[in-house]
This record gives structure tokens, sequence and C-alpha cells, in this order.
């Protein structure tokens, strides 16, 4: 009888261990995915300030038309969302 009961600790320790350990583990990838969200969003907000400033380089300057700084900016943003999708994938 005493070996029956050794044997259900042993089990129930061993379910109890490996249910830990999925556990961490989640929590380990959370994280992962956490710290790529805000790194993309980072790198996105940097890119639209970038643009931002950019545009009013240009149209500070006088040496393009509207339309074309307009484009520089969108330009600008485009490869700030690109650089996010670099990051999380």
């Amino acid at each position: 009888m005493s070996d029956s009961k050794h044997a259900r600790w042993s089990r129930a320790t061993g379910a109890l261990l490996a249910a830990g350990l999925l556990a961490l583990s989640g929590v380990a990838l959370a994280t992962d995915q956490a710290q790529q969200r805000r790194d993309g969003r980072d790198a996105k907000q940097d890119s639209k300030e970038k643009a931002r400033q950019n545009k009013v380089d240009c149209k500070a300057a006088d040496q393009k038309k509207n339309a074309e700084c307009r484009q520089d900016k969108r330009d600008t943003k485009q490869g700030g969302r690109q650089e996010k999708r670099d990051i999380k994938h």
C-alpha cells in the first residue's frame, strides 16, 4: 500500500513540475513579444517625428514644392513602417 502512495506522490509532483515549467515558458514568450511590440512602436514613432521634422525643414528651405515635401514625408514614414515589420518578424 505504501508503494502505491509513493507512486501517486511521484506522479503528482512530476505533473506539478511540468505545469510550472510550461507556465514559465509562456511568460518568457509573452515578455519577448511585448519587447518586440515596444521596439516596433518606438521605431514607428521615431520615424513619424523624423518625417514631421523633414517636412518642416523642406518647407522652410523652400527647395521643393509642397507636394515633393509631402512625398518625402510619406517615404520617411513608410521606412519606419518597414523597420517595425522587420523588428516584429
